[in-house]
């Protein structure tokens, strides 16, 4: 028995994303909220999974989006890669969520709280040894919150996470254990097995259960993260390999302290140009498999794209049909 990633977001939305399955979900956002108490009694998933509409890459940047007990919209999102303005983004999620409840003539008083999960599969916060972390408005010399407690986020570090399937204790760190292992399993162990959601949530995750199109689909997007992960971990180690190389050498004539810290700083600025040069090579080879040789305009218009955009470009890709898709994509972005 093979289980998929509950963290790629293809993979995430189909387990926790269910219209059939909102138990799942349920005791999920239980688990990470409320500290396993049955809080959420009852949920309804907004644009839920559908395996039609998957293609393999999100479509936006929210993976699963709810309504729950007590008119409160939960948005969720699972983030393998810590991208460029990620805490910047999960503010503007939790925001626009916030203001679109509204439409033209409502009142303030129709609006509901919201709570932005996010789990990020790289440490975000690196002062602080906390699994899961919560953050709302307080004033700032008194700690008391702002009424109402409007919006919440809440953010989840798997690799935080250290404990053993015989050292489970609540129904988070099952959960956890399930979002960080699931892949290495081979079977349903009794520990996760014993809590009736997270086993429909393996059921679901069997590779077995997917079909034809949804394996390929998870086959890219995999395939998609492992070349972005291996290219900003190359990059980084070239350029600090260079840094130290170069550092040694500086250090002869200038002193050796001195040049090793100013060789290290060259080197990781040269890491980040090597890994933006990766980037962009990555795509070219993307665009070449899907929509065939690029032209000379397109390939001098990808040059001029941001670290940032070029990590959209590398999102969106996959969900072109053909070159004039993509021509139309670098128009928007260039301006």
């Amino acid at each position: 028995m093979r289980f998929i990633s509950p963290k790629t977001d293809f993979a995430f939305k189909r387990i926790f994303g269910s219209s059939e399955h909102p138990e799942i979900l349920i005791s999920f956002l239980n688990a990470m909220l409320y500290n396993g108490e049955p809080t959420i009694q009852d949920i309804e998933i907004i644009d839920p999974y559908s395996a039609a509409s998957i293609t393999g890459l999100k479509d936006s940047y929210l993976d699963v989006k709810a309504k729950i007990t007590g008119n409160k919209t939960v948005i969720i999102e699972m983030q393998v890669l810590n991208v460029a303005a990620f805490e910047k983004r999960v503010v503007y999620n939790a925001s626009k969520t916030y203001c679109t409840q509204l439409k033209a003539g409502d009142g303030y008083l129709r609006l509901n709280p919201v709570i932005a999960l996010t789990i990020t599969d790289f440490i975000l916060f690196e002062n602080s040894e906390k699994l899961i972390s919560n953050f709302v408005f307080t004033e700032t010399e008194e700690n008391f919150p702002y009424p109402n407690c409007e919006l919440k986020l809440v953010f989840v570090e798997l690799p935080k996470f250290k404990k053993e399937l015989n050292q489970l204790e609540t129904l988070a760190e099952k959960w956890i254990y399930f979002m960080k292992n699931s892949p290495s399993l081979d079977e349903v162990p009794a520990t996760l097995g014993s809590i009736i959601e997270i086993n429909s949530a393996m059921t679901i995750a069997n590779r077995a259960n997917l079909t034809v199109k949804e394996a390929e689909d998870l086959d890219k997007r995999e395939m998609f993260i492992q070349d972005q992960l291996g290219s900003v971990t190359k990059g980084i180690e070239i350029g600090i390999q260079q840094g130290i190389q170069e550092g040694i050498q500086q250090g002869i004539q200038q002193g050796l302290q001195e040049g090793i810290q100013e060789g290290i700083q060259q080197g990781i600025q040269q890491g980040i140009q090597q890994e933006r040069e990766r980037n962009i090579a990555l795509i070219m080879r993307l665009i070449l498999r899907k929509l065939g040789e690029a032209s000379p305009e397109i390939q001098a218009n990808i040059q001029r794209l941001s670290s940032e955009q070029l990590d959209d470009l590398g999102e969106a890709l996959l969900d072109f049909t053909n070159q004039q898709d993509l021509m139309v994509w670098l128009e928007s972005a260039l301006g």
